[in-house]
């Protein structure tokens, strides 16, 4: 019996010891990164690369005003959107590519060229057909995040497999059962995957949106900062676009655990 105890002990103790050199491993590389960054701001690289100091104070002093959270009131209205209906329409339309050889043949080849096209090009265009405001900037979210969803919840419903499948149908399982018991928790891993990346496409896109449509939100502080030289509060909008994005994935990641915990969730390419 004690044998087992001083087992358990044992074994608990190495999984939080690695656990713990997860953490400070992440701590020393981003301390190495401000660091570096700190040094090349004193050094100077340019004059107009301030340094980790002064972009903290200027991020304090921005989250202090109050304008950091009205400026990301406007950017979070075309990001949130985008990226909803990039998400629910996107795994939707993958999972018909997926599922349906003739789905793959007409669908795919317009997410292909969407995920491709040059979006500083098209935003002109956009500008013509949907004017200034929100539709417009809703549409360069889709246009940079749902490509990614689609392609990636597809490939992951396609690779599913066939084993798995025939086992379900040989339990007499139905098609809803086959797609949401047997497909999606096979498949999760690539459609978070995917969704990760459309998540930060979708930030690229609602910035872009706004510093090459019209200059609100954040895009407005990035744009009047650099206008006036104040060069720490551009780089603290920047490193709020980070840290928010990082956020959102780590929400993200977390659905996933939660949402197919005890699932007997697998990789889609898993034989």
């Amino acid at each position: 019996m004690s044998l087992l105890v001083n087992f358990h002990i044992s074994i608990t103790g190495k999984l939080l010891m690695m656990r713990y050199r997860s953490y400070l491993i992440t701590f020393l590389s981003i301390c190495i990164v401000f660091g570096a960054w700190e040094i090349a701001g004193r050094i100077p690289v340019s004059y107009a690369f301030p340094t980790f100091t002064e972009t903290i104070a200027a991020f304090w002093a921005l989250l202090i005003k109050g304008t950091l959270f009205v400026a990301y009131f406007e950017t979070l209205k075309p990001l949130v959107v985008g990226v909803l209906i990039s998400a629910f329409v996107g795994i939707g339309i993958g999972l018909a590519i997926g599922l349906s050889r003739m789905s793959d043949w007409l669908l795919s080849p317009i997410f292909v060229v969407m995920q491709t096209a040059p979006l500083a090009a098209l935003i002109p265009l956009l500008i013509m057909i949907y004017g200034i405001g929100l539709t417009s900037k809703v549409a360069v979210v889709l246009i940079m995040a749902m490509p990614v969803i689609v392609l990636n919840t597809g490939s992951a419903v396609s690779n599913t497999p066939a084993s798995m499948v025939e086992m379900a149908r040989s339990f007499q399982g139905s098609k809803r059962d086959i797609i949401f018991k047997i497909i999606l928790p096979a498949a999760s891993p690539i459609i978070f995957a995917g969704l990760r990346l459309g998540v930060s496409a979708g930030f690229i896109g609602a910035v872009l949106a706004e510093l090459k449509i019209t200059p609100t939100g954040v895009g407005d502080i990035i744009t009047f900062s650099r206008s006036i030289a104040d060069y720490p509060s551009m780089y603290a909008a920047i490193m709020s676009i980070i840290l928010l994005a990082v956020i959102f994935l780590q929400v993200l990641e977390r659905m996933e655990i939660l949402l197919f915990k005890g699932r007997g969730r697998g990789h889609a390419s898993e034989e």
